[in-house]
């Protein structure tokens, strides 16, 4: 499987965005599908995912209720809507899938097999 991010860019604080990571090689369908990000200087973090199934979904603290992740199976897309960015944000955002990560692993990133290359957000004022 490729993965190909896209749709970063720079805003303001309190902006928004929306990350696409499309996938081919394989269907997305039945994948749990993640995104990761990482600062300068700092560690991958995890950020959303979505269970094998679509109905488990998880988020960081960080992000919760201004990040959403969803995917689209006939397009073999995922996304993450950012809004009400923070100057915190910034970070290189990675997409991944794991055809076999389990609910209790979504976000634990040595559970995704496939990575996409990254895209950078920068919110600044």
């Amino acid at each position: 499987v490729q993965l190909q991010a896209s749709g970063g860019g720079v805003v303001q604080p309190g902006e928004s965005l929306r990350l696409s990571c499309a996938a081919s090689g394989r269907t997305l369908r039945g994948v749990a599908l993640a995104w990761f990000r990482q600062a300068p200087g700092k560690e991958r973090e995890f950020v959303a995912a979505s269970s094998r199934t679509g109905d488990g979904i998880r988020y960081s603290d960080s992000v919760k209720g201004r990040f959403t992740i969803s995917r689209d199976n006939a397009k073999n897309t995922m996304f993450l809507q950012l809004n009400n960015l923070k100057p915190e944000d910034t970070a290189v955002y990675y997409c991944a899938a794991g055809p076999s990560v389990i609910t209790s692993s979504l976000s634990n990133k040595d559970a995704y097999y496939y990575w996409g290359q990254g895209t950078l957000v920068t919110v600044s004022s």
